[in-house]
């Protein structure tokens, strides 16, 4: 297939620059402890400076694979699939979430919101960074909003986007990994203080599991 033809299938969503999928437990948020199989699509702009898969970043260095392969693994381990990134936004998922609904999968996605929400969902997990804001109606249809707390001033960013999201959707504080001794009191104290948030850990870095 001709590199003009694969573009163009990409930009339609037919394919994703594929960086990895693996079967494991999620570790973060509301479903933290459950069996999912994760498929880690790549290109991000975003740009957070802690990031922890930066090499996720440029979508030219993973490679273009068709939907039908991906939904293909992810019927073998798990009737849970989440699509993480990378900021998967950057891309239709109509296609691929469509594809994997006509499997009988629960499909979660895990964003910044940075682009227009496409694709069909069972759980949103909306994750925003300063360097680029949610955009369209993503706060209306968040099921879970996590605020990664890399400092002090991160507790009234987290305020400012509890203030725009629906009211059934569950709030969380993470610690940024590389500053969690740091940042786990505060972010303890804070929710004693402001018990409408939880506390969410990166628990498959304690469990030493991807």
């Amino acid at each position: 297939m001709v590199l003009q033809d694969v573009m163009h299938l990409v930009d339609k969503g037919k394919m994703l620059p594929l960086m990895e999928e693996f079967y494991t437990i999620q570790g973060e948020g509301f479903h933290k402890g459950t069996a999912a199989y994760f498929v880690r699509i790549g290109g991000c702009d975003v740009g957070c400076h802690w990031c922890d898969v930066k090499e996720s970043w440029n979508a030219e260095t993973h490679p273009p694979t068709e939907i039908e392969q991906i939904v293909v693994n992810a019927t073998k381990s798990s009737d849970t699939i989440v699509i993480t990134g990378g900021e998967p936004l950057t891309w239709d998922m109509g296609p691929l979430t469509k594809a994997l609904k006509n499997q009988d999968l629960n499909i979660h996605i895990e964003t910044s919101g940075a682009y227009p929400l496409t694709g069909i969902w069972d759980w949103i997990c909306l994750s925003p960074k300063k360097n680029k804001l949610p955009v369209g109606d993503i706060y209306d249809k968040a099921h879970e909003l996590k605020v990664i707390v890399y400092n002090k001033h991160d507790l009234i960013f987290a305020e400012e986007q509890a203030s725009k999201i629906n009211d059934s959707c569950i709030l969380y504080l993470q610690p940024e990994w590389s500053v969690r001794e740091k940042v786990t009191p505060l972010i303890v104290d804070y929710v004693m203080q402001h018990p409408k948030w939880k506390v969410s850990l990166q628990t498959h870095k304690y469990l030493n599991i991807p």
